[in-house]
Parts: C-alpha cells; sequence; structure tokens
C-alpha cells in the first residue's frame, strides 16, 4: 500500500529516474536553476493518481521546490483533485493554481498542466472565467501568457471555440515564439473540428497573425488550403 506523503513521492521519482530521459530533458527544457531528475511524463502521470489525495500544504511544497519533476508531480496532482472536485472545492483548487503560476516556470508545466488544472473550471462556465484568462494574457510573464493560451484546450475538447480566437487577436503582436506557437497549436486543435471556421479565421486575419501560428495553424488542413497558408506566410 502507497504512504501518501511528499517524502515518499519523492523517493519513488529518484527511484524512476533515468539518466538517458534526464539528457534529453536537459536538451528540450533548457532549465537554468533546477534540478532534473529524468523521469518520463507517463510515470509521473502514475505517481499523480497514486498521490491524488496528498494535502494542500504537500502540494504546496512540490510546487515550490527546485526539483523540477517535483513541480511537475505537484501539477499533476493538482489536476488530478481538480478533475473530481466540484463547485467551490473546484474553484479553490484553482485559486490555489492562479496564485502560485509562478511555480509553472518551463513549457512542459504549463502545457502539462493549464488543460487539466484550469481549463476543466473555464468548462464549468464560471462568470469571471474570461476575465481570468485576460488577466494571464496580459502579464508580463511568458508562462502565464501561455498558461491563458493552453487552458483553451479543454474549451476547444467542448465545442467551444471563441475564448481561443480572442486570445489569438490578443496575443498575435507577442514578442515570444513559444506563444505563437502555443496559438498555432490551439488553432490547429478548432480545425481538426471545424476546418471552414478555421480557415474564415485565417483569411480575416492572416496579415496581423504571426507566421509561425499561421502555420502551425495551417497543419491539419486539407492540402489546397493548407498550402495557400503557407504561401501566404511566408
Amino acid at each position: 500500500m502507497t504512504i501518501v506523503s511528499p517524502e515518499a513521492l519523492r523517493a519513488e521519482l529518484r527511484s524512476l529516474a533515468e539518466p538517458g530521459i534526464r539528457a534529453q530533458h536537459l536538451r528540450v527544457l533548457s532549465p537554468t536553476d533546477d534540478e532534473l531528475l529524468g523521469v518520463r511524463v507517463p510515470l509521473l502521470r502514475g505517481l499523480a493518481r497514486a498521490y491524488r489525495d496528498l494535502g494542500t500544504g504537500a502540494v504546496d511544497a512540490l510546487l515550490r521546490s527546485s526539483v523540477h519533476e517535483e513541480r511537475f508531480a505537484g501539477l499533476l496532482v493538482l489536476a488530478e483533485q481538480v478533475r473530481t472536485a466540484r463547485g467551490a472545492d473546484r474553484r479553490a483548487l484553482v485559486d490555489f493554481y492562479l496564485a502560485r503560476t509562478g511555480c509553472v516556470d518551463n513549457w512542459d508545466l504549463v502545457d502539462g498542466s493549464a488543460h487539466v488544472v484550469l481549463g476543466p473550471w473555464l468548462v464549468d462556465g464560471p462568470p469571471d472565467g474570461p476575465q481570468v484568462l485576460d488577466r494571464l494574457a496580459a502579464s508580463s510573464r511568458l508562462w502565464d501568457r501561455r498558461i491563458a493560451v493552453i487552458a483553451t484546450l479543454a474549451l476547444i475538447r467542448e465545442g467551444c471555440f471563441e475564448p481561443t480566437f480572442h486570445l489569438a487577436l490578443t496575443l498575435r503582436q507577442d514578442r515570444e515564439p513559444l506563444i505563437h506557437k502555443a496559438l498555432g497549436w490551439m488553432l490547429r486543435e478548432i480545425g481538426r473540428r471545424d476546418e471552414p471556421l478555421v480557415v474564415a479565421f485565417l483569411d480575416r486575419h492572416l496579415a496581423g497573425l504571426p507566421r509561425v501560428t499561421v502555420r502551425h495553424a495551417a497543419e491539419r488542413l486539407s492540402p489546397a488550403a493548407r498550402a495557400r497558408f503557407v504561401r501566404s506566410s511566408r
């Protein structure tokens, strides 16, 4: 039987570390002050399910850790808790996350948490949901802005596309390529569900969108549409 404690989780993380995975992560994540162990993401998800009953204080300690995988595990535990929470309990977990976005400071942490922590709450349709996204999008922190974009994946999966289109226009002049790529990724996800809608959006706003955004958005479109947008974005 698993002992549900942060110390036990930390010990399991170290037992799952692989030097080869650590070398890969060092190349793609470019961490600054992080300690990287080298744990595969599917294993982190499995640990999060096993430790989903960790208390708020333990999750907070994981999120504030200098060990990259401990922060990732803490975020995935939080996602497990959000998944089963409802109403005020889910809102409290979302507020906990929003108060700690400074700990979500690399693209894998954002992409692994935004749509599964913030996303389910947005799908609930809270009155202040759009304001929360706008506040994140207006942040000076790159990772807050990316959280706003990636969180809309949960809405896209429910057939709600307008928040993503709104952020694509709000952030189209962002200085960071990681935002351009995230916007393109989300537009591509919409295009997989409603290609004519994305084609119409790109036709209307093509001149103002970053080239990388357009190219990513067009990846899954029909060959003719994809070729047209790729030519236009050169």
